[in-house]
């Protein structure tokens, strides 16, 4: 009587801790995951013939472990779960569950379908939800979608192109195997890299898989939610997707130095990054901002930034990244020049800064050893004409800043004046028999590298016919011979810079000529 209570007993607590071990206290949510990931994901569970009630109950025991930690809903994670059997179901889809008291309620109340395993079909209905336009809007259509698979590997079908259709669509695809066979099937169907996206388990020890699936699904849906934007010397942006959007609550953003060393940015979510000791500022923001500015940090500096969403309802993490400012830059930072003549140029300068300029002297001289001039300018100007210069003349430019500090920066350039380039004083033409003329010109003396002469025929019998040819600067005449009818003579003093302005006339004669030359 004794053993055989005792026995019963025995029976009764191996019942009951297989019980809790299918229904255990779910562990707090690891850190880093909530409030990490923007996108949809559909769980495709095998529940045909193959799977026995307790293998079910301890796939949606997993399943449940592993969504436990993500934020669902609009802006968070979607999940969706497809079961596989003779006539596949969808059990729920994205937008169903936007809580996770919704979600681990219906994953405890799913009943498994028993017959084929029809993953085919499955597949096709996969298809057709994890494909479909997010919003009305399309505003979630370029989120990530992932879709995981979890069987027993008996009889998987023809699912390999099925699944190729899906990838080539952007669809990640990860596989949990609790059976040991159709390796290479399964290895094909999955999102490489095969080793982070493909797993099998026994069915008992699932739970050893939990954090590399989670790990994997968080790399492929983990959304930006913490950025920085127009940083400068002493600003920045900070935005953030709103997290609390429609919930009682308010943002606390903290940011400080970071002494530690480091630059750069990065963001992301988790453990908050070290500000020195407690030298952080504090601000707030309400529940419906997405984003504040960040004033008053010092030039060429690593900050730290912690953005805490507060609501009673919902728990968030922490929100982190880091960022550096621009090294200050001291005007004068650059001086370009513009409008170059030939007795004038300007000059021009920047920064702007009248708050710590209090004003500017501009120098220049010709070089080597011209006479130095001096220019002085108030704070707000950052550009000037220089006037009564040389022409074809080099000059060096000084731009001096005197800041209230005390300082000065300055910055010097060259500049080239333009070269005179006088034009052509008088050009001539003389009739010298039927296809003939001479050509008489005056020119300037002073710079000239020669003159460069072209004749053109302007009537449409002898289009096409041209010529072009340099003359030393001592020739003030030549002669062309064997023109066409009403032929077109330009001459153009050329210069060291430049080509003067030309004069043209047209040769009075009458020639059935084809050929044509010239004679000096």
């Amino acid at each position: 009587m004794y053993s055989h209570m005792l026995t019963w007993m025995m029976k009764v607590v191996l019942v009951v801790c297989s019980l809790l071990r299918l229904s255990s206290p779910q562990s707090p949510a690891p850190e880093g995951v909530l409030n990490c990931c923007e996108g949809d994901v559909l769980f495709l569970v095998d529940s045909s013939g193959s799977v026995t009630s307790y293998e079910h109950a301890r796939m949606l025991s997993f399943l449940s472990e592993l969504l436990l930690p993500f934020s669902l809903g609009k802006d968070q994670v979607r999940v969706g779960l497809l079961q596989v059997g003779t006539k596949p179901r969808l059990e729920f889809g994205f937008d169903r569950y936007i809580t996770q008291n919704g979600l681990q309620g219906a994953l405890k109340n799913i009943r498994p379908l028993r017959g084929d395993t029809n993953t085919v079909d499955a597949l096709k209905m996969a298809k057709e939800w994890v494909l479909q336009p997010r919003t009305p809007d399309g505003a979630r259509e370029s989120l990530p979608r992932v879709l995981v698979w979890l069987t027993d590997g008996i009889k998987p079908g023809d699912v390999i192109g099925p699944m190729a259709e899906l990838r080539q669509q952007g669809v990640a695809v990860l596989v949990v195997s609790t059976g040991h066979s159709n390796y290479k099937v399964l290895r094909e169907v999955v999102t490489p890299p095969v080793e982070n996206h493909l797993h099998f388990v026994d069915l008992d020890d699932m739970s050893i898989i939990t954090k590399d699936l989670r790990d994997a699904i968080i790399e492929i849906i983990r959304a930006e939610r913490l950025y920085i934007q127009d940083v400068s010397t002493n600003s920045a942006s900070l935005h953030w997707r709103p997290v609390l959007s429609g919930l009682p609550g308010y943002y606390e953003i903290r940011f400080g130095q970071v002494h530690t060393g480091g630059g750069g940015s990065g963001g992301g979510t988790g453990t908050s990054p070290s500000i020195g000791g407690s030298q952080y500022q504090r601000l707030t923001q309400p529940a419906e901002s997405n984003s504040i500015k960040l004033t008053g940090l010092k030039p060429d500096t690593t900050y730290s930034v912690n953005l805490i969403p507060e609501s009673n309802e919902l728990t968030f993490n922490t929100l982190s990244t880091t960022f550096k400012t621009k090294p200050e830059v001291v005007s004068p930072a650059v001086v370009t020049i513009s409008d170059s003549g030939q007795t004038s140029v300007r000059v021009s300068w920047g920064p702007l800064q009248p708050e710590t300029v209090t004003s500017y002297y501009i120098e220049y001289s010709a070089l080597p050893r011209g006479n130095l001039q001096v220019i002085t300018l108030d704070q707000t100007q950052n550009s000037t004409v220089l006037r009564n210069l040389q022409p074809d003349t080099t000059y060096l430019v000084t731009v001096t800043a005197r800041h209230a500090s005390g300082k000065e920066k300055a910055m010097s350039v060259k500049v080239c004046t333009q070269e005179v380039t006088p034009g052509l004083a008088d050009l001539q033409l003389t009739t010298v028999g039927s296809d003939s003329v001479q050509v008489d010109w005056k020119g300037s003396v002073g710079g000239l590298r020669g003159y460069w002469l072209t004749w053109e025929a302007r009537q449409s019998s002898a289009t096409g016919q041209r010529s072009s040819f340099y003359l030393p600067p001592n020739s003030l005449s030549t002669r062309l011979m064997h023109l066409p009818p009403f032929a077109r003579v330009c001459v153009s003093p050329i210069y060291r810079t430049a080509r003067g302005d030309g004069l043209c006339c047209t040769a009075q004669f009458h020639s059935d000529a084809l050929g044509y030359g010239f004679q000096s």
